[in-house]
């Protein structure tokens, strides 16, 4: 591909030789919008040497939207745990229990927070003597079977100038949704999900536990941006894999510091205790894609334990970006002139007149304007196909960030229009209309390995008619009970001797 993008014939036969790529791969394609060079990998999934080392710590997304059903409320979403494999059992997917998940809110544009919201949780284990994350179906939260459970509480923290003001304990133990094992474990894991929506005082809501990965992407990015061709581009990677969500749901009137300023700043943390005791910071989040591809590996590690702040210090990471350059590099398409001030102003300080607070101080934070009401039919380009209530104004889970991130850093708002993305435009799973809106985790009974051996031979037809799947006789279902456990332990021992027996006299039988 050696045209170059600066001129009308260029950009035709970039765009010709990228639609025979696409229409190879059996994806629509139409003149320059068809090129699709991506910019990032999951938006923040291992997206630092530590911290991809310690993924229950690891923030993969952070969402902040105007409830679509609730519009004098906002919605915070914020994901951990990356690729969570749904049968990745028998130890399952829990959040840390030495670790403090924050979400800050900075309501006066200052880089600082005035609110903080802090989860902390705790382990429970009914049965140490199994290795079983639960003992049979479960039914409720409070279901004996359920062997592993977590609690949660919520602290609010009041700040000025990073000064403790107040704390407020608003919520005590409450249940986590666990890990969608699989139907026979949990039948009916809507009625889980359900039973861990939690009301508390004031108006808020709150949720923690396990849900589909809402961020869609192809990762094949990392292989040369696409392959290098285009020939890897259409295929969301994260379809089937699961995360860790807090869900926080809280009125408007809450959150900012006046109808006069409704603009707040948001962007979480984590914080874990070190070999001293001490609590550190290991992760942090605000707008999708920054860690990920913005900051380079040596600044990685100390943007994760920074604070917005002090953001000044990665300012030329955005202003003299790589990915242009990458993309130049592989695709010959012209990077936007530095330094890249346009970016400054979208991703620091909020779009001027959308979400920009007044007087506000540069810094890497989600910004949200509350007094933006709903769309009725959003957008997945958010505020670059016009719609107000979408992204880089807060993030929507059905927002499109990759491709808009992507348009607005090869020069969308400086003069070069462009279509660019990675073919990926929805998640494969649909949301849900009400709180926490998050779509429920893929069980980890799905795929060929549920239905049977991958060969069409049904596995249930080779246990015989002495082995019958739990259940099905109508008796007790409990996985451990002694006298089932003893009965199937004493089948599997006798026909493993029988078995052993046969082959020892058949290969050793006299000449």
């Amino acid at each position: 591909m050696t045209p170059n993008a600066r001129s009308g014939s260029g950009r035709r036969s970039i765009a010709a030789l990228i639609c025979g790529a696409l229409a190879a791969g059996g994806l629509a394609a139409a003149g320059v919008t068809a090129l699709e060079p991506g910019a990032a990998s999951a938006s923040s999934h291992r997206e630092a040497p530590l911290i991809s080392g310690q993924p229950q710590y690891d923030n993969t997304d952070l969402y902040a939207f105007v409830s679509p059903d609730k519009p004098d409320t906002t919605t915070v979403i914020a994901n951990f745990v990356p690729f969570e494999e749904p049968a990745g059992g028998p130890n399952f997917y829990t959040f840390a229990d030495d670790a403090q998940y924050d979400i800050h809110i900075d309501n006066n544009g200052d880089a600082q927070g005035e609110l903080l919201f802090r989860y902390t949780f705790k382990t429970h284990t009914k049965n140490k003597s199994t290795f079983l994350y639960n003992t049979g179906p479960v039914t409720s939260l409070d279901d004996p079977d359920l062997n592993i459970t977590q609690t949660y509480d919520i602290d609010l923290l009041k700040l000025h100038n990073q000064k403790l003001v107040s704390r407020t304990k608003i919520a005590d133990d409450v249940p986590v949704a666990p890990s969608n094992v699989g139907k026979a474990s949990m039948p009916d894991y809507g009625k889980l999900r359900d039973q861990a929506v939690h009301e508390l005082a004031g108006g808020s809501t709150t949720f923690a536990g396990q849900a589909d990965d809402p961020f869609f992407a192809d990762l094949r990015v990392f292989d040369l941006l696409y392959g290098g061709n285009l020939s890897e581009v259409g295929n969301d990677t994260l379809k089937g894999y699961n995360v860790n969500s807090l869900a926080l749901q809280v009125p408007n009137d809450y959150i900012r510091s006046s109808a006069q300023q409704p603009i707040v700043g948001i962007w979480s943390t984590v914080q874990r205790k070190d070999a001293r005791g001490d609590w550190t910071q290991v992760s942090r989040l605000g707008n999708p894609l920054v860690n990920e591809v913005v900051n380079p590996q040596k600044d990685k590690d100390r943007f994760n334990a920074s604070a917005p702040w002090n953001d000044g210090q990665f300012l030329k990471n955005v202003t003299n970006p790589e990915v242009p350059k990458l993309i130049e590099a592989i695709y010959k398409i012209k990077a936007p002139a530095e330094p890249r001030n346009d970016l400054v102003d979208v991703f620091l300080k909020g779009v001027k007149g959308l979400n920009q607070p007044p007087h506000v101080r540069p810094a890497e934070e989600l910004r949200l304007n509350t007094s933006i009401k709903p769309t009725v039919s959003p957008k997945r380009l958010g505020v670059l196909d016009g719609d107000n209530a979408g992204f880089p104004n807060g993030r929507r889970l059905t927002d499109d960030v990759l491709d808009e991130a992507l348009q607005v850093v090869e020069g969308e708002l400086v003069g070069s229009k462009n279509d660019l993305g990675d073919a990926v435009n929805a998640n494969d799973k649909e949301f849900g209309r009400s709180f926490p809106y998050l779509a429920e985790p893929a069980s980890g009974s799905r795929g060929p390995l549920a239905k049977g051996t991958g060969t069409g031979t049904d596995v249930r037809s080779q246990l015989g008619g002495g082995l019958q799947p739990t259940g099905t006789s109508g008796t007790d279902t409990t996985l451990i009970a002694s006298s089932a456990a003893a009965g199937v332990a004493g089948v599997l021992l006798i026909g493993t001797a029988v078995f052993w027996w046969r082959r020892r006299t058949s290969r050793y039988r006299p000449y």
